[in-house]
């Protein structure tokens, strides 16, 4: 048994660490099996010698990421006990980050949550063209449309695009009520819903009613040139080689593109290969072009979020192991 002490200023950073109602001591001790006690102006962790210096560290860089104007939130504070490895989760040894890089129009700071994350933006700040991997919830699309609007606040760029693919997971755009706008919005809807959770509802409106923001499906950037914008093409999963070559060719002079997709999750045709999958190989080596892959470690949404992914991709990787035995099995 081990133990660490914490320092603090005043009370107020004292009810920050503990979270409201002591959620946040209740979080710590449940999850990283040590015991926390709260004395005059110090916490005392006690427990296993490698824990405690893993908890004291996160609760140490919080204290830090506080003194500096940052809320500390529950989700936080539990991605970098995931993310540490100390639940038995796959850790990718990530303390806590401190570099925000845009806040919401209610206060709340983005930043990244897990090491794939920071690699995320880190690529986004260096490299024109950033392709971003994995699965659902990994914060794929959200961290690049914020990456976008700080691109846009700071005068990088003049312009954001948005599109996505407008291709069917299993219903027919023919059967949707509306004229084609009306029909495609709805492939369209998780890019406002980003924009919204960032920027005032208004603001949003003016620029997007000003063509400053756009947002159109991937057929409407046919025969184009997008110089000076900020461009993330989502979904690009259910590109096909051809859309997908026609996209990257439409990049101009100061632009930058994000492209964003899950590869398990494919809905296109049987039979057809999908443009993501195509361009990893045609454009892997190529200088100035980044691929960042995420796994289930770094999903951030709801905890089961994870545990599906993680299920789902135990269940492929059976099925792919059956297949191989037995070659003249289908998947």
């Amino acid at each position: 048994m081990s133990s660490s002490s914490i320092e603090f200023n005043n009370n107020n950073e004292l009810v920050a660490i503990l979270g409201i109602n002591d959620c946040h001591l209740r979080l710590i001790e449940s999850a990283a099996n040590v015991i926390i006690k709260v004395k005059e102006k110090h916490l005392e962790v006690e427990g296993e010698g490698k824990t405690v210096k893993t908890i004291t560290d996160i609760l140490t860089a919080l204290l830090n990421n506080y003194r500096l104007g940052q809320t500390i939130t529950y989700d936080e504070l539990k991605y970098a006990i995931e993310n540490s490895g100390l639940t038995g989760a796959t850790g990718k040894d990530v303390v806590v980050f401190d570099k925000v890089l845009l806040t919401t129009h209610r206060g709340k700071p983005i930043k990244p949550k897990s090491k794939t994350q920071l690699e995320y933006f880190k690529a986004l700040e260096e490299d024109d063209l950033v392709f971003a991997i994995g699965p659902a919830g990994t914060g794929k699309t959200y961290l690049a449309v914020a990456m976008a609007i700080a691109a846009y606040n700071e005068k990088l760029v003049q312009r954001i695009v948005l599109t996505r693919p407008a291709v069917e997971a299993g219903e027919r755009l023919g059967f949707l009520p509306g004229d084609l706008q009306e029909k495609i919005n709805p492939y369209l809807r998780p890019l406002y819903d980003a924009l919204y959770d960032m920027m005032e509802v208004d603001k949003v409106d003016r620029l997007l009613e000003k063509n400053i923001i756009e947002i159109a499906p991937l057929a409407f950037m046919r025969g184009r040139t997008i110089n000076d914008a900020f461009i993330i093409m989502d979904e690009a999963q259910n590109t096909t080689p051809e859309q997908m070559k026609m996209f990257v060719t439409r990049i101009g002079m100061g632009s930058r593109v994000v492209i964003t997709g899950d590869i398990t999750q494919i809905d296109l045709p049987l039979g057809q290969r999908s443009g993501l999958i195509d361009i990893m190989n045609v454009l892997d080596g190529v200088d100035g072009i980044d691929f960042i892959k995420f796994d289930e470690s770094d999903v951030v949404r709801h905890p089961l979020v994870q545990k599906i992914v993680r299920a789902y991709n135990q269940k492929r990787d059976n099925l792919t192991n059956d297949k191989a035995q037995k070659p003249g099995e289908e998947i």
